[in-house]
């Protein structure tokens, strides 16, 4: 009748100088694989000149994409109509749901501008619609993912107002997958300076805005449509995306993405009568003069 007494009080025992023996080991274990007690060194940018940039736009921003640090920043808090730069929400909400091999339908013609010309019936994968919508800014290809998407466009928007939520984009909110209706469509250079950062996170969008000229086709392979960037700029000064956009209301629009020195930056103009000439005034004034100091976390 006590033999089990003995054997749970032999095992305690045994258990309790196993603890002696290693414990200390595991805690220390423990305490190395702690992110807090690494000692991180990051690279912080640190601007060496104040020089202000001439510049047309009426709000623009530079970011480094590593630390999010805002190197530079006009008229940060103001409201500005994204134009076509809203398809980078677009985007990033269609791939949540939609697989590059994934086939849609086009259901409607007539966005106005046309800019690719698919027509009512045409079956197209998900990937060649994406590259119609950022590479040459398909308004076509934006309407065709949202109507395919379950509820169809008005649950599309949805979900992008439900995603500029979920992003923290307090100051963004979208009327349509496209970017034409200026007058419930906006953001602040800040917040899309962090949803381009987002994008070009994503490896299928870095590719697709990364590419100056490419052709898409519909599935049958009956119809074939040449595509080609809108970005001027792709492809120098070590630009590598990302999105322009134009409406009467917006004027000029242009996110970039640049990098320089193994270092991205992300390099944003709204309301720009010269999205491009401005674009360079900022790499060449503020870019140009960014130097890296560590900094131990």
């Amino acid at each position: 009748m006590y033999i089990l007494p003995i054997v749970l009080f032999s095992g305690f025992i045994f258990s309790f100088a196993l603890y002696n023996l290693f414990g200390h080991v595991i805690q220390k274990s423990k305490l190395l694989s702690s992110p807090i007690m690494v000692n991180q060194q990051i690279e912080y940018p640190v601007l060496t000149s104040k020089i202000v940039p001439d510049i047309t736009a009426e709000a623009a921003i530079v970011m480094d994409n590593t630390s999010k640090a805002i190197i530079y920043t006009k008229n940060p808090g103001i409201r500005f109509s994204p134009a076509s730069t809203t398809k980078l929400m677009t985007a990033l909400t269609a791939l949540s749901y939609f697989k590059p091999d994934d086939v849609l339908t086009i259901k409607s013609d007539g966005i106005v501008p046309i800019i690719i010309g698919f027509v009512p019936g045409q079956r197209v994968t998900f990937l060649n619609l994406l590259k119609g919508m950022l590479i040459p800014s398909g308004n076509d290809a934006a309407i065709a993912i949202s109507q395919n998407y379950p509820g169809g466009e008005s649950a599309f928007i949805a979900k992008m107002n439900q995603n500029a939520k979920k992003f923290r984009l307090y100051n963004t909110h979208f009327g349509d997958p496209v970017g034409l209706t200026d007058d419930q469509t906006y953001t602040t250079v800040v917040d899309l300076a962090r949803l381009a950062s987002m994008a070009i996170e994503n490896p299928i969008i870095a590719k697709i805005v990364d590419t100056s000229f490419t052709t898409i086709q519909t599935v049958d392979g009956k119809h074939i449509y040449p595509l080609r960037t809108t970005n001027d700029l792709l492809g120098q000064y070590g630009i590598n995306g990302i999105k322009t956009g134009t409406t009467e209301e917006a004027w000029e629009v242009f996110v970039s993405s640049l990098v320089r020195n193994n270092h991205t930056f992300i390099i944003i103009v709204m309301r720009s009568n010269d999205r491009f000439a401005d674009t360079k005034a900022l790499i060449n004034s503020v870019v140009d003069n960014v130097i890296y100091q560590p900094v131990h976390l």
